[in-house]
């Protein structure tokens, strides 16, 4: 039995999501979440052998969650299952420690494989994602690439119109601290505005 945690702030999306799990007989949902601080305190992570989690989540972003869970729980595998295309951010999430990233409009039997997989210790790559992977090597140094995870990740909450104070918050960090980041962002995308930083996101085709 494949024991899995579940945290989206929807919760049609958390029962749907439930009732396919279980309804393979081989998956029981052992927790949920409806925001990335109640994912981050349950005890339900314990008892649990595979995370789905969304990345737009309040009070912490699904991001965040995923840092800190592979900070504290490396062997823990994490499917990212978000609204956001693959091609946007989902090879960036691999390399942060999600074992398989997979956007919502992908078939339920997808997500099943994807879950099966990760919890066997693999890492579950859609077909999206594996060609995205062939065309990032040729746009290797532009501007966005360069970003570290932690620019990346204010960047990702930028895109979603979070403001500074919004930001610290998620990310547990002091408002400076993130001011900071977004000058060093600013300087890699050699742009001088937030509004900036907005537009070059559409431009490369990372927002949803």
């Amino acid at each position: 039995m494949i024991r899995v945690f579940i945290a989206d702030d929807h919760a049609v999306v958390r029962r749907g999501l439930q009732l396919l799990l279980e309804g393979t007989d081989e998956m029981k949902v052992v927790g949920t979440a409806s925001d990335g601080r109640e994912a981050l305190g349950s005890p339900a992570l314990d008892a649990c052998d595979v995370v789905v989690l969304d990345l737009s989540l309040p009070k912490v972003s699904g991001s965040e969650v995923l840092r800190r869970l592979k900070e504290s729980r490396p062997a823990l595998p994490v499917v990212i299952l978000s609204m956001y295309p693959e091609d946007q951010h989902g090879l960036h999430l691999l390399r942060e420690g999600a074992s398989a990233y997979l956007s919502k409009d992908r078939a339920p039997e997808e997500l099943i494989a994807a879950i099966r997989k990760v919890a066997r210790g693999g890492r579950y790559v859609t077909d999206t994602l594996a060609e995205r992977s062939l065309e990032s090597r040729a746009e290797a140094g532009a501007p966005h690439t360069t970003l570290s995870a932690r620019e990346h990740q204010v960047f990702l909450l930028l895109v979603q119109g979070r403001v500074v104070s919004d930001i610290a918050a998620e990310l547990d960090l002091h408002s400076s601290t993130v001011s900071n980041t977004i000058r060093r962002i600013k300087e890699k995308l050699g742009v001088a505005t937030l509004g900036e930083i907005i537009a070059y996101a559409h431009r490369a085709g990372l927002t949803g």
